[in-house]
């Protein structure tokens, strides 16, 4: 890795939770891996602040009682978007996912998934669960629109792709996972993933079935915390295959996914839904399936979409 030779902060007060990242020169993206993640490609960053961990659902309440937001899994859904719904699935809902009691066809994700009436980030698993005994988990459900409301008001922003991936590697250029090249080294489980057979058995060798504290796990060269593995993290990146990322020369320096690109209408026959860069994986990533628990993994993410497992962190650019 190319870098400055000194890891030490900027002359001035570190920020509370956050970790200073001295920026440089790494190898982007996979080409042994996920094709999305293809080609890997040099990239240049400045250095920048992040947070030392996801925020919590602590955190996340701090800010819902200072501002009165409401998120979007706690709105229902406007008719408009969605003329072909059936009322019921217009309620405050999110997506949830289930443990099968049979074998599924792994080519069908809604064996798995459930739209849950009630699921927000008050209540991850559905209206009869709740936060009281979580304040230190990863706040989930919650959409692009409220992580950006989040970062605004803590007078901060989301990572790109590009810092969020220079970040999560910790130092090791090159490495398959963000502590090296092997998945459980000695033995010792490095992240919240799942064990077993996804998604009808998990065997939670890494002591956990759904999300885990903050920093249960072992931090990286950086020192932080859950980059890998735990839940997904939004980045500020519309998604872009790498390919198409247009390049000045030979190492992009700060880049940006981008321009916005849209998947298929979701919502209606005349919308489309923009997708943001997901990173890191979560506790739901199995070796039998999305194996995406890598820093060069990464997911496309409608911006209107919430689930059981994605979340956040910030970023502070100097």
């Amino acid at each position: 890795m190319t870098a400055p030779s000194s890891l030490a902060e900027p002359a001035r007060q570190a920020r509370e939770g956050m970790i200073w990242i001295p920026g440089g020169t790494f190898l982007m993206g996979s080409d042994r891996n996920y094709p999305e993640e293809a080609p890997a490609h040099r990239v240049s960053v400045d250095g920048f602040w992040i947070d030392r961990t996801c925020v919590t659902n602590r955190e996340f309440a701090r800010f819902v009682e200072a501002t009165g937001h409401v998120t979007l899994a706690e709105r229902p859904a406007d008719p408009a978007d969605y003329p072909d719904a059936a009322p019921e699935l217009l309620v405050p809902a999110s997506a949830v996912v289930q443990m099968p009691e049979r074998p599924v066809n792994m080519g069908l994700p809604y064996s798995w998934w459930a739209y849950v009436p009630g699921a927000d980030w008050r209540h991850p698993r559905g209206p009869g669960s709740s936060i009281d005994d979580l304040p230190d988990h990863p706040v989930v459900h919650v959409s692009f629109e409220d992580v950006a409301a989040y970062a605004a008001w803590a007078g901060k922003d989301l990572p790109t792709e590009a810092e969020w991936e220079f970040a999560a590697r910790g130092g090791l250029n090159g490495a398959e996972f963000a502590w090296g090249d092997e998945l459980v080294p000695g033995g010792v489980h490095m992240a919240n993933t799942w064990q077993g057979e996804f998604p009808r058995v998990n065997t939670m060798e890494d002591g956990y079935l759904w999300t885990s504290p903050v920093g249960a796990f072992p931090a990286n060269g950086y020192g932080l915390f859950d980059m890998i593995g735990n839940v997904w993290e939004w980045t500020a990146d519309w998604y872009q295959d790498h390919a198409r990322i247009e390049r000045p020369c030979c190492v992009a320096r700060n880049p940006r996914g981008g321009p916005e690109e849209t998947s298929g209408g979701s919502a209606g026959p005349n919308r489309q839904t923009p997708r943001k860069v997901l990173k890191g994986g979560s506790h739901l990533c199995a070796p039998n399936y999305c194996q995406r628990y890598r820093p060069a993994a990464r997911l496309a993410h409608p911006v209107d979409t919430t689930t059981c497992h994605v979340g956040f962190r910030c970023v502070l650019r100097a």
